[in-house]
């Protein structure tokens, strides 16, 4: 086995996540250009997984679990680990890790459960285990899980986000409130805790103060289109369209292929009478989401006012199509009698 093999193993079986992250690095670079070798891939995916950072996590999961020979690779390396230590709560872990990413979600259950009953004051097994409630719609499970991962580790940031945010889909807003609250006060610097505590309190009618965290989170993330496009979405409710278009503008900037930015400007520029940059604005969207139904609805809107009927239903027709919001669908078929006199698609 390789030298870097057996540190990775011995830092996960201690739990030392930053000395498992700093030998997988080191093995990644020093592999040969043309060698194909999941493991330390693995490795940091894991390190990234337990530390909250998810984004990271995605892009290591590519080179480990994505070709079948790699998942079969990791398998025997993780079968191999757990029968040589089959009492070590973390060797668990890591193996429901591993099946949660590689399409066996509901076996890692088993190995999550062993994790608990090995370490029963880890927070870990808890926090893995309520994510897949949580994919499986099991949602009341979900938060189970989260609320003892966060009562064994009260300052676990990624679990109590995650429990904030089940809570929110529930529309338990005054319990998702508090946990938004309590992981700005471990880190004031979590620009997705203000997005999210901003969103909470916009649900709840609070909309300065939602407007005071969506700017804060736009000030420790300035890239971050969808909150961007949300705080331009509240300064458009408020009438501020000027401060709207900016915000939106700044979106498409941070995230070219963000489509709602630029469908919101292309109604912007409807708006004001400018068919052929709203008929752009529409168009970009489409190139980057070919399914909204919004962006659809503004093309349909061009084609009517140049007197192009014809091509104006044909893009309703779309619109209906893709729109899944009753309300918004009945709209559109009203805008389908109007310019060909039938709601018949």
């Amino acid at each position: 086995m390789s030298d870097y093999a057996v540190r990775i193993e011995d830092a996960l079986l201690r739990g030392d996540w930053d000395a498992a992250f700093r030998e997988a690095t080191a093995w990644m670079q020093a592999l040969p250009a043309d060698m194909r070798e999941p493991r330390p891939y693995f490795a940091l995916n894991v390190v990234h997984l337990i530390k909250g950072q998810f984004a990271e996590a995605w892009k290591t999961h590519a080179k480990a679990l994505q070709e079948s020979e790699d998942i079969e690779g990791i398998r025997a390396w993780m079968e191999d680990l757990r029968a040589r230590h089959p009492d070590n709560a973390l060797v668990h872990l890591v193996m429901g890790l591993f099946l949660a990413q590689s399409g066996k979600s509901e076996q890692s259950v088993d190995c999550y459960k062993e994790a608990m009953r090995l370490a029963p004051l880890s927070a870990y097994p808890h926090y893995f285990l309520a994510q897949i409630h949580e994919r499986a719609d099991r949602l009341e499970l979900a938060v189970k899980e989260y609320r003892e991962a966060v009562k064994l580790d009260p300052s676990f940031i990624p679990a109590r986000t995650n429990l904030g945010v089940a809570y929110q889909e529930q529309g338990r807003l005054e319990m998702a409130i508090p946990q938004y609250r309590e992981v700005i006060r471990l880190n004031p610097n979590d620009a997705i805790a203000h997005a999210n505590l901003a969103c909470a309190l916009l649900e709840q009618g609070k909309m300065e103060a939602a407007l005071l965290e969506y700017k804060e989170a736009v000030r420790l993330n300035p890239q971050d289109a969808e909150v961007r496009y949300a705080l331009g979405g509240l300064y458009e409710g408020r009438g501020r369209k000027d401060l709207a278009l900016k915000e939106y503008e700044a979106a498409v900037e941070a995230n070219p292929d963000f489509a709602p930015a630029r469908v919101a400007i292309g109604w912007m520029l409807f708006e004001k009478g400018n068919l052929g940059a709203a008929m752009d604005a529409f168009n970009r969207a489409l190139k980057a989401d070919p399914e909204n139904a919004r962006a659809y609805l503004g093309v349909a809107k061009v084609y009517a006012c140049r007197g192009k009927v014809q091509t104006a239903i044909e893009n309703y027709t779309k619109a209906l199509k893709y729109e899944r919001d009753p309300q918004k669908k009945n709209e559109i078929m009203n805008q389908l009698f109007k310019e060909g006199g039938t709601w018949d698609t």
